[in-house]
């Protein structure tokens, strides 16, 4: 058991004693505790798992492969069209956890099956992505900034497309693409580092918040 997830589970206000429920029975299927992106982690020879995490409304289990798994009762919930492989399990009380807890270590059993396998989910192209009417706009201003977008990664081209697409208007999408102009000049991803901070690099792991701007 991880101290960082007892600290977190210690300090909650809502949902404790139904995210350590989920605790206990994650750790009876046999996977190691982390503590990841503020939230309890768990993982298999490494590799993330699920995660627990509490929302205003509801609880969850975030499978990181969901879309791998076969969820025979219908429980799994793409939390967005955009999420292409994460899928979450949603409590609103702690009867329904126990309720489901066989089921729940099925499904965490049939996901650490899934990782000895080496399965992984099919990602849509970058090219399937929808190019926003603004960025387009933006490369025929400019080019080199066209130029400076191609040269990221997929994963980091695909994070700038779901982040702009997601403003339902005109205005908030072209702010958020001039906001990241510099960003992506730089070759930096949506949550890469930038400060020089993080211990996580290429990512961000909010070092950047404790700098002391005085």
């Amino acid at each position: 058991m991880n101290p960082k997830v007892d600290a977190f589970l210690n300090n909650l206000v809502e949902w404790q004693k139904e995210l350590e429920l989920l605790r206990a029975i994650i750790l009876e299927c046999g996977l190691e505790e982390a503590y990841k992106w503020m939230h309890p982690c768990y993982t298999f020879q490494k590799k993330n798992i699920v995660l627990i995490h509490g929302f205003k409304t509801y609880c969850a289990l975030l499978f990181y492969k969901g879309a791998l798994l076969k969820d025979e009762n219908n429980i799994l919930i793409q939390q967005t069209e955009n999420v292409q492989s994460g899928r979450q399990i949603r409590f609103t009380n702690i009867k329904e956890i126990e309720k489901l807890k066989s089921v729940i270590k099925t499904y965490i059993f049939e996901a650490i099956e899934a990782e000895k396998a080496g399965l992984k989910v099919e990602m849509k192209k970058t090219s399937e992505f929808h190019l926003p009417d603004e960025l387009e706009l933006k490369f025929k201003e400019n080019p080199n900034f066209k130029d400076a977008f191609n040269s990221l990664t997929p994963g980091r081209q695909r994070g700038y497309l779901l982040y702009f697409s997601k403003a339902k208007a005109s205005k908030t999408r072209t702010s958020r693409i001039e906001n990241y102009e510099k960003r992506i000049f730089d070759g930096k991803g949506l949550n890469d580092c930038v400060c020089g901070l993080s211990q996580k690099k290429p990512n961000c792991d909010g070092s950047h918040k404790y700098i002391n701007n005085k």
